[in-house]
């Protein structure tokens, strides 16, 4: 399946992210390319991921996390339906 995101810029950007070799350089450099709330809203979804994954209910995820249901269905979609980077990263992780 193509990506949608696919193209040289969005190929840099990743290319960017993996030169990053510690917790508070991705500090650095995600304060810089993105703004507060961008961040957080990413920290937010692969949390409501991470919940998901791990069969939390949404009445909880919404508790713990303050996400919409709306955004939280949004991102069960992409867990049921999308490219499956969310289970590589969780893996990963666990495995560490």
């Amino acid at each position: 399946m193509a990506s949608k995101i696919r193209d040289d810029n969005t190929d840099f950007l990743f290319e960017a992210i993996l030169q990053l070799q510690n917790i508070d350089e991705c500090y650095d450099f995600f304060e810089d390319l993105c703004t507060v709330p961008e961040v957080k809203a990413m920290a937010q979804r692969i949390a409501v991921a991470k919940m998901l994954s791990d069969k939390k209910v949404y009445n909880d995820i919404v508790r713990l996390t303050g996400a919409s249901t709306a955004t939280i269905s949004r991102v069960n979609r992409s867990l049921s339906y999308g490219c499956g980077g969310y289970d590589i990263v969780f893996k990963r992780m666990e495995n560490e």
